[in-house]
């Protein structure tokens, strides 16, 4: 199928137009199958099978949330206002040992809509029963980067590895090439050393990458360092994570000499700051980390310490976050924090020739985000209305894999009444359960 997107503003996100005094142009997009075959001045007379308005639309690559709990949309309000510890030991785990393929699956469509109606069109998740996952986003057209989530305490240690590793087999490469996966060991403080240890044999036969909690609390750093005689961060690097792609979430709780470890070892950060902010878990140094040349990307983390999966807000609150917590209003501009969420993005999952930029031979992952919206005149900056002033609902189209999924506002792959309607039928008996 061919498409083009005409008279659209565009920001293409690459480094070649970060470098120009304006990294955006008005112009057209021309789509091929599931690539961009041509950006700039191109005429409409082709032999298009689709034509997509872009006037008063800002284009850019599809927004990737680089962490997430996808199924977590259930719990959304169910567990509020408490300590990260608390809130997973009394609250989250104990409702989530009731949960059914059914409740990861409607859950999960339940994200996916959420996310497409506000601009992401890749996402990292990691939870359970992730064949449900990859099954939602099979069926959605979504781009998802899925790994089992695992704790290596107990008896299911062993367990959730196996399962890992056959999600992993039977899942990459699969939905068109829009799923990929990951080893998902859930953090230092649930994953001993030998635990990781046998997971990253693995991750060396597999060729895949790992998605981890680190450095997320004070309490974590306190008690791993109480129990190994070293930071998380330092203990990751002993066991041998880092010899890997490594996207480490949170990385709140580090200092100068570990964020230079990390950048020295090209470990690539998920921010996720409102989350962050919630637990009141702190607030991540990504000024720094990003002058050390760590890629930070952004993510949301789970709708149930959230409370919801808009990656537009996640970029305003990104960037005022860094600014109050230098006490500089010229820390992390606009176009750093859209990059952060697009090109970063990319990067951070492994997907950069892939996705995070509007250039030819790239993936075809595009929203509109409609311009014509009261919050966002007079037209200035527009860079800085996408990240200051846009909300979520203000993305209008979306295309995925060169597919359009969302088109003036409506999902095009998905029912959105019946997931609704599924999600609160499942909410409803797990909180009578657990109760």
């Amino acid at each position: 199928m061919k498409i083009l997107i005409k008279n659209a503003l565009i920001y293409p996100m690459t480094e070649e137009a970060a470098a120009r005094e304006e990294p955006c142009f008005q112009g057209n997009i021309a789509i091929y199958q599931d690539r961009i075959s041509g950006v700039g001045q191109i005429p409409e007379e082709g032999d298009f099978d689709k034509i997509i308005d872009g006037t008063d639309c800002v284009a850019i690559p599809g927004l990737v949330n680089t962490h997430t709990h996808g199924a977590m949309t259930l719990l959304r309000s169910y567990a509020d206002d408490m300590p990260l510890m608390d809130w997973l030991q009394k609250k989250i785990w104990p409702i989530e040992n009731l949960m059914t393929d059914a409740d990861i699956y409607w859950g999960t469509l339940l994200s996916i809509v959420e996310m497409i109606k506000s601009g992401t069109t890749t996402f990292a998740d990691m939870y359970i029963m992730m064949d449900q996952v990859a099954r939602a986003v099979d069926e959605s057209g979504m781009r998802g980067v899925l790994a089992r989530g695992m704790t290596g305490l107990g008896a299911n240690g062993e367990k959730a590895l196996l399962e890992s590793v056959d999600f992993i087999k039977n899942w990459q490469g699969k939905g068109e090439g829009r799923i990929t996966t990951m080893m998902g060991p859930h953090a230092p403080y649930t994953c001993p050393p030998d635990f990781l240890k046998k997971a990253l044999s693995y991750v060396e036969q597999l060729g895949v990458g790992i998605h981890i909690h680190l450095a997320e609390t004070l309490t974590e750093v306190a008690d791993i360092e109480k129990d190994y005689g070293k930071r998380p961060v330092a203990l990751m690097d002993e066991v041998g994570l880092f010899q890997h792609h490594v996207l480490a979430a949170h990385v709140v709780h580090v200092n100068e000499q570990e964020i230079e470890l990390l950048a020295d070892k090209k470990v690539k950060v998920a921010h996720n700051p409102q989350s962050n902010m919630k637990l009141a878990s702190g607030i991540a140094p990504v000024a720094q980390m990003l002058k050390k040349g760590i890629t930070v990307a952004i993510g949301t983390d789970g709708a149930s310490s959230n409370n919801n999966l808009d990656m537009i807000e996640e970029m305003r609150t990104a960037s005022f976050l860094q600014k109050v917590a230098a006490m500089d209003p010229t820390v992390l501009p606009a176009y750093q924090v859209l990059a952060m969420a697009t090109r970063n993005g990319a990067d951070a999952l492994n997907l950069t020739g892939e996705i995070g930029q509007i250039a030819v031979g790239k993936k075809a992952d595009i929203i509109l985000v409609d311009f014509h919206q009261p919050h966002l005149y007079p037209h200035h900056d527009a860079a800085a209305h996408l990240v200051y002033a846009a909300k979520g609902s203000d993305v209008k189209t979306v295309l995925i894999d060169g597919k359009v999924v969302m088109e003036n506002r409506q999902l095009l792959t998905l029912d959105e009444e019946r997931i609704l309607y599924e999600a609160e039928k499942c909410t409803r008996r797990l909180v009578e359960q657990v109760n």
